[in-house]
């Protein structure tokens, strides 16, 4: 039984075990209410945005898939026969990985985790797990510490700028937040609400500095048709 907290665990659930009759609505500080597909969580390889593709040809050796979700990235790896684990904050969604055939699955916080990879990969705008701007050092200084020396980090974001642009051509931005990409979210599902949560879509400039105050190396792989870009992140030689 998953819990009535655990959003997307209910919600993946529902949909693997033919009970899907809505969408999970997510609430935002920025935008109105929208609809998230929940059959989008269970995608093939060739459903996938073209950033998520070329983040999983990328990909080698021992890896970390961080927010796993439905577990979509890791079996398309492991399938692949790649040494993965995903890792998820959502009890139901690690289950049900496990339910689909992912072998190697772990129920934690990433900033709990400390065993080093080969990959790290953080996909479906993986920098909204930094929360905030000024937690940011904070992950990068944990994903180096789990990261092997000669490993990457493949994490993909979007710069949501473009939602604050006036008319004339300028923009406006919240004088009460550090950073305009961070966001309050909420997500909700048959009745069930999750509390709000902190967000991050970070634009990749910003992201290449921080990862150079971390003594990380950021490179531009692709970049997407929305303001959305993968990158890569490896130590300094």
């Amino acid at each position: 039984m998953i819990s009535n907290t655990d959003i997307f665990g209910q919600a993946i659930w529902d949909y693997y075990h033919n009970e899907y009759t809505q969408d999970i609505i997510v609430h935002s500080s920025i935008s109105e209410d929208d609809e998230m597909p929940i059959p989008y969580l269970f995608r093939s390889f060739d459903e996938m945005p073209l950033l998520e593709q070329k983040a999983l040809k990328l990909t080698q050796g021992k890896t970390l898939d961080i927010g796993c979700c439905a577990g979509s990235h890791s079996l398309w790896l492991q399938n692949k026969g790649m040494d993965v684990t995903g890792l998820d904050i959502s009890e139901g969604a690690v289950t049900l990985s496990r339910k689909r055939g992912l072998q190697k699955t772990l129920h934690s916080h990433i900033l709990h985790h400390t065993t080093q990879y080969d990959t790290l990969l953080l996909l479906m705008n993986g920098t909204g797990i930094f929360e905030s701007l000024a937690k940011l050092d904070q992950y990068l200084q944990h994903l180096k510490s789990i990261l092997k020396r000669d490993g990457q980090i493949l994490i993909d974001g979007s710069d949501i700028r473009y939602m604050f642009e006036e008319e004339d051509g300028g923009y406006w931005q919240d004088a009460h937040k550090a950073y305009y990409g961070e966001v309050s979210m909420a997500i909700s599902y048959k009745g069930n609400r999750s509390l709000y949560f902190n967000w991050l879509y970070l634009d990749y400039y910003t992201l290449a500095k921080h990862a150079k105050k971390n003594e990380l190396c950021c490179e531009l792989i692709l970049e997407g048709n929305h303001y959305d870009y993968l990158a890569r992140l490896t130590n300094v030689k």
